[in-house]
């Protein structure tokens, strides 16, 4: 299991579309991985879990990934974040 934290900087945060991709993207893994922001975890796999958090621009959250691709998917996920969700 490995972990990282990441800022979001995009100007709308982690909401409606910008969630639809860090979703798609994640799924593309193998490993259980999980977004936690403050005492919050969710799946990372989960469109309404990611939302829920209401995770805005300048917040830090901590990504979490467990599994055979944890790497990998915590390297996609967090390059998909800095460059401001831009596929």
């Amino acid at each position: 299991m490995i972990s990282r934290e990441i800022t979001i900087t995009n100007s709308i945060g982690l909401h409606a579309r910008p969630a639809t991709f860090f979703i798609q993207k994640a799924n593309l893994y193998r490993s259980s991985i999980w977004v936690e922001k403050e005492d919050r975890r969710v799946n990372a796999k989960s469109l309404l879990g990611v939302l829920s958090l209401g995770i805005a621009k300048g917040m830090t959250v901590t990504l979490i990934a467990d599994g055979q691709d944890e790497e990998d998917a915590l390297g996609g996920l967090m390059e998909l974040i800095q460059t401001g969700f831009v596929e």
